[in-house]
């Protein structure tokens, strides 16, 4: 897959199947149309490309904080191989100034020459948003592209959205934001030193610091997955700061896990988390906190089917 950063990086070798959008968690909303472009990307000469649209410069600008469920580098991850081009095209002031049949000419037709796009119902584009899925269709035949709209995907009658997949994150909903996602939701970082607490009471742990902007759950105790060097460890994740033994009030997840013994300091790695145990607590002293956890880790290893001698 072609990675392309800013619009204006990609020059087309052919023509595309195209989709738009923020594409914020690649939801199985998502998927659909992505399934969709890749179908006609099957083709002869026609590129599938995702056109993920860059919020971070507008939001700073409006000041508003930026929460996403996936960051640039996780949706590159999880596009590989899906698609023949992403292109990450920041949403700029004067990007968002264009006017909707401007975007129809300069974006569609001469940047990306697409002879397919593919977007949900409620896809609206150009300067105040006036352009939309019917002023699409009125000049496909004019710029010479086929539309292709696709209808909403949904579960139990909410339609499948990143803003309903953050609220469930807020309320700490791992199961059922994975549902929508088609993936268990997690973060990716490097392992950073820490304080080797934990080593010396008996559960080392990976310290990963969550990207600035990446949308967390409540602080608290879960279960999770770690892949280190390709391979995959299960075990217990605690978000948060620490309050027991840091006053650093820095966000970190801490991870420990039932069967890995290697020094993974300055690697990358991903954590899938699974499940809500409890909220974060502020323990009495260190003796109280290593109880607690002990406790923790063994009702993970149950949840996991693992036995003491696993």
């Amino acid at each position: 897959m072609q990675y392309i950063k800013g619009l204006e990086a990609y020059h087309a070798d052919g023509r595309s199947a195209v989709t738009l959008g923020k594409f914020d968690g690649l939801h199985l909303g998502h998927k659909k149309l992505i399934d969709m472009v890749r179908e006609y990307g099957r083709q002869d000469d026609i590129n599938s490309i995702v056109c993920a649209f860059d919020m971070s410069a507008l939001y700073e600008k409006k000041g508003i904080a930026l929460e996403v469920l996936m960051t640039k580098d996780e949706r590159r991850g999880r596009l590989d191989g899906e698609v023949d081009v992403l292109v990450d095209c920041p949403f700029t002031e004067a990007f968002s100034q264009m006017e909707a049949e401007a975007f129809i000419e300069e974006v569609i037709q001469k940047r990306f020459r697409a002879a397919y796009v593919v977007v949900g119902t409620d896809f609206h584009f150009g300067h105040k948003k006036r352009g939309d899925i019917h002023m699409l269709q009125a000049y496909a035949r004019k710029y010479d592209y086929e539309l292709v709209v696709v209808e909403k995907e949904r579960r139990e009658g909410h339609v499948i959205s990143s803003t309903y997949i953050r609220q469930l994150l807020k309320e700490g909903n791992m199961p059922i934001a994975r549902e929508l996602l088609g993936y268990p939701y997690g973060l990716q970082g490097v392992v950073e030193h820490g304080r080797k607490l934990g080593r010396t009471l008996g559960f080392p742990t990976f310290n990963v610091a969550p990207a600035e902007e990446k949308a967390m759950p409540p602080n608290g105790v879960y279960l999770n997955r770690v892949q280190v060097d390709g391979a995959w460890y299960e075990g217990i994740a605690n978000i948060g700061i620490k309050p027991t033994v840091s006053d650093e009030n820095r966000m970190l997840v801490e991870s420990y896990l039932f069967d890995y013994s290697g020094d993974a300091y300055g690697k990358e790695v991903k954590i899938e988390l699974l499940a809500f145990c409890r909220p974060e607590q502020k323990f009495a002293d260190v003796e109280e906190m290593k109880e607690c956890v002990a406790a923790d880790i063994a009702s993970g290893r149950r949840y996991f089917g693992k036995t003491d001698t696993d």
